[in-house]
């Protein structure tokens, strides 16, 4: 047969119609009553069901966020301008969903998995429900292998654990997002694969966070979800929902994920908008009460699954701000019961250039001590009630007086431990140079050093131990006599010549 064949044609036709799904469509269809700040009031969609997306007239996407006897009111997740009265709704019987995958990895994407990033299209094989059930107890198993952050004074006094859930808390620009983005950095030679969510944050920020990632090679196994303060609140609801469904496909396929959640306050405010324009009733400084809850089903996702289950973890890094160190306030005090710990920092501190200016007196790991590398902990067992001990110690020395010799050799035993906790940014400690570290104060090599010769030591730190053949040495077993010996000579060797 000639291509122009007319039975040729016949033959095709006949085979498409027989392929074309024949039968009745329901559409379900609404339409716009009215909209404004990123919420429209839809009618006519009476079996629409909460969490449901909707598509509107324009192409717009939405999903429903409360239900009235007459009306829902719909979060939009596009521009606002594209949407107006009388415009035709559509539900599609399903929840939201976002791409999944390993394609992801390197990408900087929005909440619904767009790029964002100029580098084209995103491929996924697979997309899930942003809102996901979190693992049923009996689908989980204790949280046993240490997250290491590499910031010394986390790893070595509130060590964190992979499947936990830690709370870094504190005032603006005290370094929250800090040590979450050094962790990030620590892992980028692991096994562990990180989530970053920008949550309201300034786009000036948030390069900045990018350009950290790609100049310290991290941005490769690190996805990034940004939500900007400029996006609809909607988007910013839905972002860390998003981030932990792709951290969550991690896990689940036997690997281990980094969630990054910065920050859960602007969250909460989002949700708060959202919830006073829906005429949602308002609670607590104006939060409604479901902030709980909501913040509460986001976190318990968080966890180390069982062996049958493939033992993937997922460990999550909230962040949340306070006014003037107040941990009382609303929005940290449901962070601080949901979570397993946190990690606060002072703005005192910060201001007195204590950095990372974490304070010891009320930081809490309620669970990384089991978890903690066995040598850190032998070398760092009574490293935290030193440093308490030394911290009220100053305080009272300061009303005068001279203190005896003992109380001498504490005051001298508590400033190199606080001249050894100082760190730098994004410039994370392998475990071994933590170990040599808190062994170097606890065995009072440091004491009478000055900070300048401290960090000299730690810059030099990393090439002796390389050169001694100690960095390879196991240090998640107990840290033998032998090794402790070792790396004791190894420091000798590099403290300053006495003076003459």
């Amino acid at each position: 047969m000639t291509p122009n064949d007319p039975d040729e044609w016949l033959d095709r036709s006949l085979e498409a119609i027989a392929r074309a799904p024949l039968g009745p469509v329901v559409r379900r269809s609404g339409r716009v009553e009215r909209v404004s700040d990123g919420v429209a009031m839809v009618s006519g969609l009476p079996e629409a069901r909460a969490g449901e997306r909707l598509v509107f007239e324009g192409g717009q996407s939405g999903f429903v966020h409360v239900l009235d006897e007459e009306t829902l009111a719909a979060v939009l997740l596009d521009d606002i301008a594209g949407v107006a009265q009388g415009d035709a709704v559509t539900g599609t019987g399903d929840v939201m969903r976002v791409p999944v995958g390993p394609a992801l990895l390197g990408r900087i994407v929005d909440p619904l998995g767009r790029p964002l990033d100029g580098l084209g299209p995103i491929t996924t094989s697979a997309k899930h429900p942003v809102e996901r059930p979190a693992p049923a107890i009996i689908d989980r198993a204790a949280v046993v292998e240490p997250m290491q952050t590499g910031t010394l004074v986390v790893d070595a006094l509130f060590a964190l654990g992979r499947g936990q859930r830690e709370l870094i808390v504190g005032d603006r620009a005290t370094g929250k997002t800090t040590i979450a983005l050094d962790t990030i950095l620590n892992q980028k030679d692991g096994d562990v694969t990180s989530v970053y969510v920008a949550i309201g944050q300034k786009t000036s920020s948030v390069e900045r966070v990018i350009e950290t990632l790609r100049r310290n090679g991290a941005l490769a196994r690190t996805i990034v979800v940004v939500a900007g303060p400029s996006t609809p609140p909607g988007m910013q609801w839905l972002a860390p929902f998003a981030g932990m469904t792709m951290a969550e496909e991690l896990r689940d396929t036997g690997g281990h994920a980094l969630i990054v959640l910065d920050d859960l306050t602007r969250h909460a405010a989002s949700h708060r908008e959202l919830a006073l324009l829906t005429r949602q009733t308002p609670g607590r400084e104006a939060y409604p009460g479901d902030i709980f809850y909501l913040h509460a089903r986001l976190l318990e996702r968080a966890a180390r699954l069982s062996d049958a289950l493939g033992s993937g973890t997922l460990t999550a890094l909230p962040i949340a701000e306070t006014d003037a160190g107040n941990l009382a306030a609303f929005i940290p005090t449901n962070l601080i019961s949901i979570t397993d710990g946190q990690i606060a920092l002072d703005a005192k501190l910060f201001n007195r250039g204590q950095k990372p200016a974490v304070d010891v007196g009320t930081s809490v790991s309620r669970v990384g001590g089991k978890t903690q590398a066995r040598s850190l902990r032998d070398a760092a067992e009574s490293m935290r009630l030193d440093y308490a001990q030394f911290l009220e110690l100053e305080i009272f020395t300061r009303f005068g007086g001279m203190p005896d010799t003992r109380v001498k050799a504490q005051l001298a035993r508590g400033r190199a431990v606080r001249a050894v906790l100082a760190q730098v940014q994004h410039a994370p400690l392998r475990l071994a140079d933590e170990v040599a570290l808190v062994l170097a104060v606890q065995t009072g090599l440091l004491d009478g050093l000055e900070p300048e010769q401290i960090d000299a030591l730690r810059a030099a730190l990393p090439d002796a131990l390389d050169a001694a053949g100690l960095s390879g040495a196991d240090f998640s077993a107990t840290l033998s006599e032998g090794l402790h010996d070792q790396i004791v000579q190894c420091l000798k060797g590099l403290l300053p010549e006495p003076a003459k």
